[in-house]
């Protein structure tokens, strides 16, 4: 092959990085993939959009569908786990055009389709920037671990939510505001719901579960809690009892079933993912016999992202082929889904109440009843009659537990809103 003819549908911060990285290092990866790279056509909604690089030295097309004729890959862009990015990935796969994307969300949602078709089809689906941006672990499950077990991948796998995290325990300043601060920044889209909600995490969650247990991509088993309920309280208690919050999406696997979960947890400031800060993700993969290392990188940005892009191009250049999900589809399993309700920890739990005698008496009997006991009980200052932050932290429990008793607790009449429940992840 004299050169690999790429099309790139998608031309927005992440497109144009690719084209950048392209050009800027055209001799170096020519080099390494040991063929030229052709960019023969680009493709995106508005030919006449403002762009940061001018591109009227590439071919455009107005369907992108044409384009898939002149490729011997598609580079998927776009985004969304449906409408044109979806046709157009799925017209390239069934004419044995191989696929590099970016689209977590396309792969967590439709991921065993196009991996069904991608192997009928003797071509290949690549998405190492789908998951935590410039760090590759894609490749690491798939290629590296490939003669070990797998028992969990746990990370920190969006960087918007971490910045907000961050920045909200190093200046102390509430939720709204500090989501306002990095839209201004251009870390959060106009609308963050995915990236606050912990739904963003929950796609690379569901990815990260098939890629290391073999199992059918399921997003639909993964349970997700965002961060916009946290409070300035939250973060002042954490560093009073020594640990920082962190939005971490875990998979594991509990004996049949898959435990996929996305929530802020509370972690041992002497832990390496406390270190993880601002627009940084990290993963962590749990294994039978490697001592793997916290593999971390930025997690957000176009050329972060993009840098991943082009790997996988390269890989394709270099004739590198391996099963979408790192096994045939047919030996893909499809496996029940862990209840988070079954997880036994320690929990933080914050309640507002009102600071009279008798309260805390009452929040003990309920939670003595239904079989937890408290480690360590804080209160943060005291005004008789008016409303007060109290916090107890839980010896194990079950979580279904913890949500029952809390819930109970709720509704007495000197309790006022939700309580705040954070699991202690103290196991890395």
């Amino acid at each position: 092959m004299t050169s690999l003819k790429i099309g790139v549908a998608g031309l927005g911060t992440v497109g144009i990085s690719v084209l950048k990285i392209l050009e800027d290092n055209k001799a170096t990866i020519r080099n390494r993939a040991g063929s030229a790279i052709e960019v023969v056509g680009v493709t995106a909604r508005n030919k006449n959009a403002k762009r940061p690089m001018d591109i009227s030295a590439y071919t455009w097309f107005d369907d992108a569908q044409d384009m898939v004729a002149h490729c011997d890959v598609l580079v998927e862009l776009i985004g969304g786990s449906d409408g044109i990015a979806y046709k157009l990935v799925k017209e390239a796969l069934s004419k044995g055009v191989s696929v590099v994307t970016a689209n977590k969300a396309m792969i967590a949602h439709h991921g065993l389709e196009l991996a069904t078709l991608a192997e009928e089809n003797n071509c290949n689906l690549m998405f190492e920037a789908a998951v935590a941006g410039a760090v590759p672990i894609v490749n690491a499950i798939r290629h590296s671990f490939t003669s070990d077990k797998i028992t969990g991948v746990h990370g920190i796998l969006n960087g918007t939510s971490n910045y907000i995290l961050t920045q909200m325990r190093e200046t102390g300043r509430d939720f709204a505001d500090v989501l306002k601060d990095a839209q201004d920044k251009g870390y959060a889209e106009a609308d963050p719901t995915f990236d606050i909600e912990g739904v963003d995490a929950g796609h690379k969650v569901a990815i990260l579960a098939a890629l290391a247990f073999g199992t059918q991509p399921d997003f639909s088993g993964v349970h997700m809690t965002g961060i916009s309920s946290l409070t300035e309280e939250d973060f002042h208690f954490a560093g009073e009892l020594g640990f920082k919050i962190k939005l971490l999406g875990s998979a594991e696997m509990h004996d049949d079933r898959v435990l996929q979960i996305v929530e802020p947890c509370f972690i041992p400031d002497g832990s390496p993912f406390a270190a993880i800060e601002d627009a940084y993700n990290a993963v962590y993969c749990e294994c039978e016999y490697a001592e793997t290392p916290l593999m971390s990188g930025l997690g957000a940005g176009g050329d972060a992202t993009a840098s991943s892009v082009v790997g996988d191009i390269v890989a394709l250049a270099r004739g590198e082929s391996a099963p979408v999900f790192g096994v045939p589809v047919s030996s893909l399993k499809k496996v029940g889904s862990f209840d988070p309700r079954e997880v036994e920890s320690r929990y933080y739990i914050r309640f507002n109440v009102k600071d009279k005698v008798g309260v805390m008496a009452d929040i003990s009997a309920i939670l003595r009843d239904h079989g937890i006991s408290i480690e360590t009980m804080i209160q943060l200052g005291r005004s008789p009659e008016q409303n007060v932050n109290v916090v107890m932290v839980t010896h194990d429990a079950l979580r279904e537990d913890v949500n029952t008793a809390s819930d109970l607790i709720s509704r007495l009449d000197v309790i006022f809103g939700e309580p705040c429940i954070i699991r202690i992840e103290e196991d890395f």
